[in-house]
């Protein structure tokens, strides 16, 4: 009975809050994105390539939507040149100004500026305590399938990937519920993962305002 209510409430809220949001769209959560650079880095030899790095999250985070229905960083995707990008994560490599979120970031990983072929390093680590025994498990699945894969290469896989579009010099955004249907979910399993996103974007509304 009770989540039955709360259903109600939710629909409720997405007809009436125009903040809140009608299409998926996971929170971003930057110390948890971190940890996961941290551990892609840190199998690495601590160093890599912002390009490989960048493809390696990608295909964790889709991973993760496959099998656990939902991504393990929240980031946003969009198409590139050279294949999809977590946009919010390209900027942090870039230094680019994120509210806290960069300080987060400049705590345990540093960018170095090679003539924009950015180097991420990772100064100390930040723990794993936002990870799941699964969510790690897939994120060393990727690394010990890709990791050692030339950037250029994995780029071109993620040409590959049917939700990419060639933006030519620019970016698309890549739509999550398209994407999810690239994955194989049906539409009641999109609209059960919507409800879930939408309800802790209420709660989290209620509780930090």
């Amino acid at each position: 009975r009770f989540w039955v209510g709360f259903r109600m409430i939710i629909k409720w809220v997405r007809r009436n809050d125009p903040a809140m949001p009608t299409t998926i769209r996971f929170k971003f959560n930057a110390l948890k994105t971190v940890q996961i650079v941290a551990m892609f880095l840190s199998m690495h030899g601590g160093t890599m390539k912002y390009l490989g790095l960048l493809k390696l999250l990608y295909l964790a985070d889709r991973l993760a939507l496959t099998r656990l229905d939902h991504p393990l960083s929240g980031d946003r995707y969009c198409s590139m040149e050279f294949g999809p990008v977590m946009s919010k994560t390209y900027d942090l490599i870039k230094n680019k100004p994120m509210f806290r979120n960069i300080e987060i970031w400049k705590k345990y990983i540093s960018t170095r500026d090679e003539s924009l072929d950015y180097m991420v390093e990772l100064l100390t680590h930040p723990g794993d305590d936002e990870l799941s025994q699964e969510e790690e498990e897939i994120i060393r699945e990727i690394y010990a399938k890709h990791g050692h894969q030339d950037r250029f290469d994995l780029a071109e896989l993620t040409h590959d990937l049917p939700e990419w579009e060639d933006p030519g010099k620019s970016s698309i955004p890549i739509d999550i519920e398209k994407l999810l249907k690239y994955l194989g979910k049906s539409q009641k399993e999109i609209e059960s993962i919507k409800e879930i996103v939408v309800r802790e974007a209420y709660l989290d509304k209620i509780l930090n305002g």
